[in-house]
């Protein structure tokens, strides 16, 4: 899974390394404006990137560059761990003079040290190994090449790697635009979970059996839930109703109209069986005690942790006391920043001096 994160001059970004090798579960913590967000945010962009979408413009703006400075590539490197080789990429985008929409500067693509494909700015170079050039060939400045390579073959390393970052899950979800109705069915849920009809109706459909998965984590959080369908209603959309049952009575519930709570209870449903079914995933999930009662976000936190240990990886952040002392000073990460002219610091907690619990030393403000 994902061993190493590395941005340069992006936001509140400068230099900035996020190591989270050999954690199956992390936590990253800190004040509002300390990072947090947009550590997420520059994994959209890299997600994105293993969606299709090429187009610089599309990626980053002029407003993402540290304080305009423009003389200096945004660059991001992710290095990533799958079927035991490491795969390293590289894209740096740059603004030269004069220029008015962003172009990549250098790009590049390595599986175990052996560089599959390498870039500088429009040329761009396909290895057979890191002695012997393959072909190569050039790209519009604007575009990143890694979605217009061909793939080979299912286990081509191109095909591998931006699979993986198609389907990274990344989540802010807000309950409002998550509807449960669907046109069409996908793999690849939305950061605010608007599509989250879609994402599971792509899950049931490819995988049948994850229905026993998400089942049995809403009645452990649910305990009157009956079911719930994923109804025809035209000939491509569906609409989802929750069943409840309890003293001989039930009730039956548009999607729609479950609470916050109960939405984000469903999102993590799927997130689990979406982890065991087409899995190993990574996943970023900003605030996941959002929407939740303090008697449930233990629960949550530990059912999102236990899912992931032997399979797959999982970065959160929260503000939650209740949901930060489910951590360990060894798989905590503080990000701080004194002013907003200054870049983002991360440390493990395991290093940073601490006295006295931890909770109350945030509240004071001694980390």
């Amino acid at each position: 899974m994902l061993q190493r994160l590395y941005i340069h001059n992006f936001r509140c970004l400068e230099n900035f390394e996020l190591i989270i090798k050999g954690m199956s579960s992390a936590l990253l913590i800190g004040k509002n404006g300390a990072g947090k967000s947009t550590i997420a945010i520059a994994l959209e962009v890299l997600q994105s990137v293993g969606r299709g979408i090429n187009r610089v413009g599309q990626l980053v703006q002029l407003k993402d560059f540290v304080h305009g400075r423009y003389d200096v590539p945004i660059r991001f490197e992710i290095e990533v761990l799958l079927n035991e080789k490491l795969y390293k990429y590289i894209l740096a985008l740059e603004l030269p003079e004069k220029f008015k929409e962003l172009r990549v500067f250098e790009e590049e693509l390595l599986v175990s040290g052996d560089p599959i494909y390498s870039r500088k700015e429009a040329q761009v170079t396909l290895h057979n190994s890191s002695q012997n050039r393959e072909a190569q060939f050039l790209v519009d400045w604007h575009l990143v090449a890694l979605p217009v390579i061909q793939e080979q073959s299912e286990t081509d390393p191109l095909r591998i790697f931006k699979t993986w970052l198609a389907r990274m899950i990344i989540l802010a979800p807000i309950p409002s635009l998550m509807t449960g109705e669907s046109n069409g069915e996908t793999l690849e849920p939305k950061r605010e979970g608007s599509n989250f009809g879609e994402w599971i109706s792509g899950l049931l459909s490819r995988y049948p059996a994850a229905y026993t998965q998400v089942d049995k984590y809403l009645r452990e959080v649910m305990p009157d839930i009956q079911d719930f369908l994923n109804e025809q209603i035209g000939k491509d959309s569906k609409s989802m109703i929750v069943r409840f049952e309890a003293n001989n009575a039930s009730l039956s519930v548009d999607f729609k109209d479950l609470s916050d709570g109960e939405k984000c209870f469903f999102l993590c449903a799927v997130v689990l069986a979406a982890n065991k079914f087409y899995g190993p995933l990574f996943c970023f999930w900003d605030e996941p005690d959002n929407y939740l009662s303090l008697s449930e976000v233990g629960h949550f936190v530990t059912s999102l942790r236990r899912s992931f240990k032997n399979s797959g990886q999982i970065l959160v952040t929260s503000h939650n006391p209740e949901a930060i002392r489910k951590f360990s000073d060894e798989n905590t990460l503080v990000l701080h920043r004194k002013t907003h002219l200054e870049p983002t610091l991360v440390r493990l907690l395991s290093e940073m001096p601490v006295q006295g619990d931890l909770v109350d030393a945030l509240i004071r403000g001694d980390i």
